[in-house]
């Protein structure tokens, strides 16, 4: 009789169970961020936080300055200075139009049609930014000088007479006038709205106008309904980074305008520098600060561009 002996099936091999992350390697990315984050503390929030102090303070320069929670210094600041708070607004926004009507059509020209010219196109456009900021606006002084060939073309063209009608120039001539001060702002931050027109505008799928050619779109049309919405994206960039800095700016009112041109950059500087009323200037800074954040909140929302939002 013999007997079958069964030998029992292999056990499956026990897989191993992934060891955790180490802590340290989870780490890894909050070290990464440390420097930034220091930067954005030491040169941002802190100087934030002594500014919102500075303007609640009273005081004097002799006697010195101490907290004693004045909130009434915003409303005087904003009661005494709303005329360049509004000036500041409209200057800004007619530039930022400006910038927006004369950078579409070189970015769409970079972008689209410069073909080996591209890089060379680009560079002339970064170009102004290797000269200082206060000699490219010295430099306006003498473009917009009463007997210079500009406005003298200008009082050919009888266009100052529109101007002067509409209160942006005074007579026959350019400088100390609002459009004087608009032209340097249009000037100075032009780049920063072509730059990122560009960078939209390249990312643009050439084969998308060629479908819209094939669907009988006209140029006009396809412009309309597939260029120009798929750069929104850099068209709100390019406002914010002009409107901005050009409603913060004081160095073009101060050598193309005149004291009828005065921005609340020019406010600020003034109470910092001149008068020393530190609490009024920061105040006045906060205001600033704070016109602006809630007028870009309310573009970006009303853009509809998914990529800021």
């Amino acid at each position: 009789m013999t007997t079958t002996v069964t030998e029992e099936p292999a056990a499956p091999p026990v897989a191993k169970t992934a060891r955790p992350p180490r802590k340290r390697g989870r780490l890894v990315p909050y070290w990464l961020l440390l420097p930034g984050l220091l930067w954005l503390v030491v040169f941002f929030a802190l100087p934030m936080v002594y500014q919102a102090s500075t303007s609640i303070q009273t005081g004097s320069l002799e006697d010195g300055f101490k907290v004693t929670w004045h909130f009434a210094t915003y409303w005087q600041a904003l009661a005494d200075y709303w005329p360049q708070f509004l000036r500041s607004v409209l200057y800004a926004g007619a530039a930022t139009i400006l910038c927006l009507a004369l950078g579409y059509p070189l970015a769409y020209l970079i972008a689209f049609r410069a073909g080996r010219w591209r890089n060379l196109v680009l560079i002339l456009v970064i170009a102004p930014f290797f000269t200082s900021f206060l000699i490219r606006t010295l430099a306006w002084k003498t473009i917009l000088s009463d007997g210079g060939p500009v406005v003298s073309a200008l009082n050919a063209l009888h266009v100052l007479d529109v101007t002067s009608w509409l209160g942006m120039t005074d007579g026959n001539r350019v400088l100390a006038t609002p459009l004087a001060v608009i032209c340097g702002l249009t000037y100075n931050f032009l780049p920063f709205m072509i730059l990122p027109l560009y960078t939209s505008l390249e990312r643009i799928d050439g084969r998308l106008h060629e479908a819209a050619g094939d669907l009988y779109a006209t140029p006009a049309t396809t412009f309309r309904k597939v260029t120009f919405p798929l750069s929104m994206p850099g068209v709100v960039s390019g406002t914010l980074l002009t409107f901005i800095p050009a409603a913060g700016d004081y160095v073009n009112a101060d050598l193309l305008g005149s004291t009828d041109t005065r921005m609340v950059g020019n406010v600020i500087q003034t109470q910092f520098l001149r008068i020393l009323d530190y609490p009024t200037a920061a105040a006045l800074s906060f205001i600033l600060m704070a016109a602006i954040l809630i007028m870009v909140t309310v573009y970006i929302r009303r853009s509809g561009t998914e990529d800021l939002v």
